[in-house]
């Protein structure tokens, strides 16, 4: 029985040694991470508030930034707790550096999409409702996200395109710029009257009003072609406008055309036979 005093005593003893000892460094590393923990929080609220007032910023990136200012002190905060205990910092900031030297390798494909939505957030080489071609892909944009950007095409199919492919190409934006120029090229006889043909065409241009007055319509011969004259037909619209006014300017051109008497020729080509041999007689 006094053995087994002995041992409680000897234990109670060690344990009260342990508490002494690293009693401390426990409720400073709780204090550490309590105290990170709230300020990660307040930071990554902070950030959020902070973006919300830029005027440019996309909503889908105001979280991601908010999110990854949170982690980035979570990540110091981890590395002041360890080291609390005795740990080596820099063994763990090289462990964490291999880990995520893996972890990119291993994802590379998924980290540069998230690299190029980013870029295209920052940027904003093109905005929701845009039309777009992008290397081959054209459509109207839906939505840009982190990984991936959805779209739909002019006939409604549906596209989720990786935003690499996008960031890695040439960007073609129709609907960027508030005004478009359009060029229509009507062919006329060249029997017909040139001044008559240019006269009619820059009256269907100044009387529709989705042409703007400003830069002026403009007629010119374009190219003296084969079996035409080429008549070119130039203004400018609104980029709202631009696919109606030049499906309407199509139409009106050969109605005004065909009133005014003026002919639009069928490509055509004379064919000079050479008779070789005796003449028949």
């Amino acid at each position: 029985m006094q053995s087994l005093d002995v041992d409680v005593s000897a234990l109670v003893e060690e344990i009260y040694g342990l508490i002494l000892a690293y009693g401390l460094d426990i409720l400073g590393a709780i204090v550490i991470l309590f105290a990170g923990w709230w300020i990660a929080g307040r930071v990554e609220r902070a950030v959020g508030r902070a973006l919300g007032r830029v005027p440019r910023m996309d909503e889908t990136l105001r979280p991601f930034l908010s999110s990854l200012a949170r982690y980035a002190i979570l990540a110091v905060t981890l590395v002041a707790v360890l080291s609390q205990f005795g740990v080596e910092t820099t063994s763990i900031i090289a462990v964490l550096g291999a880990a995520g030297l893996a972890i990119g390798l291993a994802l590379q494909g998924t980290l540069q999409n998230i690299a190029a939505g980013v870029m295209l957030l920052f940027l904003r080489p093109f905005k929701v409702g845009d039309y777009i071609d992008a290397g081959g892909i054209s459509g109207t944009v839906n939505s840009i996200g982190l990984f991936t950007s959805e779209m739909t095409t002019y006939d409604g199919v549906y596209l989720y395109v990786p935003n690499g492919q996008l960031w890695n190409t040439a960007i073609t934006n129709f609907s960027r710029n508030a005004t478009r120029r359009m060029d229509i090229v009507i062919g006329i006889g060249y029997g017909d009257d040139i001044d008559q043909g240019l006269a009619v065409l820059l009256t269907l241009m100044t009387e529709d009003p989705r042409a703007l007055d400003d830069p002026a319509p403009q007629t010119m011969v374009k190219a003296l072609g084969a079996s035409s004259v080429d008549l070119n037909m130039r203004c400018w619209s609104d980029s709202s406008d631009f696919w109606a006014l030049q499906f309407d300017l199509h139409k009106a051109a050969k109605e005004a055309l065909d009133r005014a008497g003026i002919s639009i020729p069928y490509p055509q080509r004379d064919v000079h036979m050479h008779h070789v041999g005796p003449s028949p007689d």
